[in-house]
């Protein structure tokens, strides 16, 4: 929960001023980033497996408490003072306002396909979204040379997906003929969209082992409209509550016509989800960027316009992220 008032600002760019007496991670003058989190317990399990962003103390960039009591507030100000773990530098010749979205956009694609292994070459996999993470999803999967599919709800985003972000299909998941035909071929499902939909019609897709991973926050909690009676009372609770669900089995109250054929049990599917991604993570995922020449695609505006770019995201008007340029805006002292 937002506390406010709040600054905001969560993918934050900029150039080192000053440093602490204790820091040998990074010099004054060094273009670094900041993303999501900026403090964690340190002792918990998450915190010593390098997965910070799990630590059930994790602070916020934003609206959040710090270790010190102090509201911690965001990228959108002249300055910000953040904890050098929290610090990653931004490699040499990366354009900084083109990084800014991938300490969120970027490592929360990232992630997950490091995390359930699935950066090797080859493989088939799908995005769902076409925002500012699913069209990073597309480039980085793409990198990765695996074939990428771009799945929506209507055919609009076709040109988009294939002539703009170079996915190798579009497919249309209200095209029975053509979803019955991508049966059994997914190795992985990346859903970004940040509301409820429907999940059933994408479990037919995916090989034996096939992963659907949802990144978009939603309030609702994960439902699924047939759900097979093993599963109704799982499935029907709170999504944050659980990791990730995998089917080993069948259930003898289950059936094809209940379940839909293949079911999860019979093809061991996994559904599961991952939040953005650990420090660890951010460095391997912009030197990955920079090596593959990745980027994100960007809208750059001063601090004057937010109210215009807010009205445009109700209505998905921009490709793909808005940028703010707080240092070349005329911000009046406080």
């Amino acid at each position: 929960m937002t506390r406010y008032p709040a600054v905001p600002g969560h993918e934050v760019v900029g150039k080192v001023m000053e440093v602490g007496s204790d820091v040998t991670k990074i010099r004054a003058g060094d273009n670094v980033g900041v993303g999501y989190i900026v403090g964690c317990c340190r002792t918990c399990e998450a915190c010593k497996l390098e997965k910070e962003q799990y630590c059930n103390k994790k602070v916020f960039t934003y609206g959040d408490v710090d270790t010190n009591g102090e509201p911690t507030q965001g990228g959108f100000a002249g300055a910000m003072v953040v904890d050098q773990k929290f610090v990653v530098k931004i490699p040499e010749g990366m354009v900084l306002e083109q990084a800014a979205p991938l300490f969120c956009a970027g490592v929360t694609i990232y992630s997950p396909l490091n995390q359930f292994k699935l950066k090797q070459s080859r493989l088939r996999g799908g995005i769902i979204g076409l925002g500012g993470v699913g069209h990073m999803g597309v480039k980085i999967a793409k990198a990765m040379e695996h074939h990428v599919t771009v799945i929506s709800s209507s055919d609009k985003k076709r040109v988009e997906a294939l002539e703009h972000l170079g996915a190798d299909e579009c497919l249309v998941s209200s095209d029975t003929t053509r979803m019955e035909e991508a049966a059994d071929s997914f190795d992985y499902i990346i859903d970004t969209v940040p509301a409820f939909h429907p999940l059933e019609c994408y479990l037919s897709l995916f090989k034996v082992d096939g992963k659907l991973i949802l990144l978009g926050a939603i309030k609702e909690p994960l439902q699924f409209l047939n759900p097979c009676s093993c599963l109704a009372s799982l499935l029907f609770l709170d999504n944050y509550s659980y990791d990730y669900i995998t089917c080993i089995g069948k259930s003898p109250h289950t059936s094809p016509d209940v379940c839909g054929n293949p079911t999860l049990m019979e093809r061991r599917k996994t559904i599961t989800g991952s939040f953005i991604g650990s420090m660890k993570e951010t460095e391997e995922m912009l030197e990955f960027c920079k090596e593959k020449g990745l980027f994100s695609m960007i809208e750059v505006i001063k601090m004057d316009y937010i109210n215009k770019a807010l009205h445009r995201l109700e209505k998905n008007d921009v490709k793909y992220r808005f940028v703010v340029d707080v240092a070349g805006s005329e911000l009046e002292p406080c």
